[in-house]
């Protein structure tokens, strides 16, 4: 029998739906509102997964990202988004986040919550026929406010070493 969360079923439900607001904002486009989810000292961090022989010590490249972000980096592409110069969304992505296999545990800092998940992507984009679908494993730290709660870290491992799409301007 593996590990009980030591977190208590209330805030364990609380962040589930903190999560599942969050994947919410970003689904239906609202990139502003998205952002108040996000601490001031948010890092958001995708590594670059590489194919490696046999038994490589690491798959993730230690020093390869798709995105390394920040808040400040954060409002910059979602400022993006909001011009006629996001040319990598026109048209716009049609996103759907499944975020699946929650588990929380206390963090090292009072009011602070590590939660691992997977989520799954479903993009389509214009009248094209073929979706794509990004498969991640996630890392994130949701830290309790006085306001509620915050995302201060999401570190995501997407699952294929190739990505079936043209780009990769979505938040994961």
């Amino acid at each position: 029998m593996g590990v009980l969360s030591t977190v208590d079923r209330v805030t364990q439900e609380d962040i589930r739906e903190f999560m599942g607001r969050e994947a919410l904002a970003l689904d239906e486009r609202r990139f502003r509102d998205w952002l108040s989810f996000l601490s001031d000292d948010i890092t958001y961090d995708v590594p670059l997964r590489v194919v490696r022989e046999g038994l490589a010590e690491w798959e993730l490249s230690p020093d390869g990202r798709i995105f390394q972000d920040n808040r400040q980096t954060l409002e910059v592409r979602v400022r993006r988004l909001e011009t006629d110069f996001a040319w990598a969304e026109q048209p716009p992505s049609r996103t759907r986040h499944y975020v699946t296999n929650i588990l929380i545990d206390k963090g090292e800092k009072p009011d602070e919550y590590e939660v691992s998940s997977y989520c799954l992507i479903y993009r389509s984009r214009g009248d094209s026929p073929d979706p794509n679908l990004v498969s991640a494993f996630r890392k994130d730290l949701v830290r309790r406010t006085a306001d509620g709660y915050e995302l201060a870290r999401r570190w995501a491992a997407i699952d294929q070493a190739v990505i079936n799409a043209h780009n990769l301007s979505i938040f994961i």
